[in-house]
């Protein structure tokens, strides 16, 4: 089975590949946010037939749950600002009575990346704004109370993925917590080491994953 995992940027990229030397995984960056990564994930899925698709990089997590340096792999990928803004609040396109914000990955690979990874378990948020605030992220905490992480690709590589038939996965090592930006409080370089660490313990249950399997 070949294995595409989809991050946003090189240096993930990068960091995601030297885990699978030799083995079927074609490892590209699809670029920044929901529509570039869904595109982009798409066209390299029309080329060749993958059996499963990863979403894969750094992320915000949400304290004290997942914390600077640990590894999240989502039991759903959400898209948590697709909806519309009313006097009562936010409203998911779902409740507008179309469209879809939820992916649910497979539910044995999730146990098994899990039980491989030590890694935490949770929902994966998809923005196209990066929260800033901590009101935004309090708010989203509210909506989302299982959320552990949030980035700016996986639904749209999730979307792409459901589009083509072919299950989805999301795997993100967290950089920095969600909530009120301060750079100096980033530690991208220790979440690419995590990155890397995490799919070096992850590619074997990849690469002997069914689909069927459950």
């Amino acid at each position: 089975m070949r294995i595409l995992v989809a991050t946003a940027v090189p240096v993930e990229r990068d960091a995601v590949a030297r885990a699978f030397e030799g083995a079927p995984v074609d490892v590209v960056a699809v670029g920044v946010g929901p529509a570039r990564a869904a595109a982009a994930t798409a066209t390299a899925l029309a080329g060749t037939p993958y059996g499963l698709v990863v979403s894969a990089g750094i992320a915000g997590g949400f304290p004290p749950e997942a914390p600077v340096g640990s590894l999240v792999v989502a039991d759903e990928i959400t898209a948590a600002d697709l909806g519309a803004e009313t006097a009562e609040g936010f409203v998911p396109v779902t409740e507008l009575g179309f469209g879809t914000v939820t992916h649910r990955p497979p539910e044995a690979l999730v146990r098994d990346a899990v039980a491989a990874t030590g890694a935490r378990r949770g929902a994966v948020l998809t923005v196209s704004t990066v929260t800033g605030t901590a009101a935004r992220a309090a708010a989203l905490r509210e909506r989302h109370p299982t959320a552990l992480a949030e980035a700016m690709e996986g639904f749209g590589v999730a979307e792409a993925a459901a589009l083509h038939g072919v299950p989805v996965l999301e795997v993100r090592a967290v950089s920095n917590p969600v909530g009120p930006r301060d750079r100096a409080a980033w530690r991208i370089p220790d979440a690419l080491a995590a990155l890397t660490d995490g799919f070096g313990k992850l590619a074997p249950v990849l690469e002997s994953w069914n689909r069927h399997d459950r």
